[in-house]
């Protein structure tokens, strides 16, 4: 049976990774006859965000605890993630991503990325693991992956502008498709960064993990 690692960046979309997202990510895996494991970086997320209103809290949380709300506490430490375990990897998005996983959301081109984050896709890429990024998660590709790999944020402009600065070549996309880059083994699908619904956000997810299975 395929064994897929599933990084999450927090619990929500504004501050962590989308839940939506995220669920939807284990529900298709699982109907797909394979099994996952959830990992988290042990570290606090760059800040709190009330999800009624917006508006930042003055409080403190801490990512791998966050993200183990999603994963009913099935989670562990991504340093401890050993890729040798796994078959493929999926990143879902949510402002985690750009804020906890990197400082994309702040940075944009100019941005850095989460050391442990960075090696530990690059090294499923290094053993030829195929890896899916959902939603704003590719705009972190050229940090990770060689220059010119095809990936897919939507169709914003701007979040697509600094993605190529940092290296990917960018292919507009619906919500309900994928971008899949077969040499270096990489697949995107824009998610609720265009989604209107669960179930548009659902579609696309479904074919990028039916295409990280296939590639696998």
């Amino acid at each position: 049976m395929k064994k897929i690692a599933i990084i999450i960046s927090g619990c929500g979309v504004f501050d962590g990774a989308e839940i939506h997202e995220t669920v939807l990510t284990m529900l298709h895996i699982e109907q797909l006859g394979a099994q996952y494991q959830c990992f988290a970086p042990d570290l606090a997320q760059h800040h709190v965000i009330n999800h009624i209103n917006g508006e930042e809290q003055q409080e403190s949380r801490n990512v791998l605890i966050e993200a183990a709300r999603i994963a009913r506490g099935d989670i562990h430490d991504l340093a401890t993630l050993n890729i040798s375990d796994f078959d493929a990897l999926v990143v879902p998005g949510g402002f985690g991503v750009a804020k906890n996983l990197s400082d994309f959301a702040f940075n944009g081109a100019d941005s850095k990325i989460l050391d442990t984050f960075k090696e530990t896709c690059q090294n499923f890429s290094a053993q030829k693991k195929p890896i899916a990024y959902l939603c704003i998660a590719p705009a972190l590709i050229g940090h990770i992956h060689p220059s010119g790999t095809v990936a897919t944020i939507g169709n914003d402009i701007n979040t697509a502008k600094a993605a190529e600065a940092l290296g990917i070549k960018h292919v507009p996309c619906s919500a309900t498709d994928i971008v899949v880059d077969s040499e270096h083994k990489v697949i995107s699908t824009p998610a609720y960064m265009l989604a209107n619904s669960i179930s548009e956000a659902s579609n696309g997810i479904a074919k990028a993990i039916q295409q990280l299975i296939d590639m696998t």
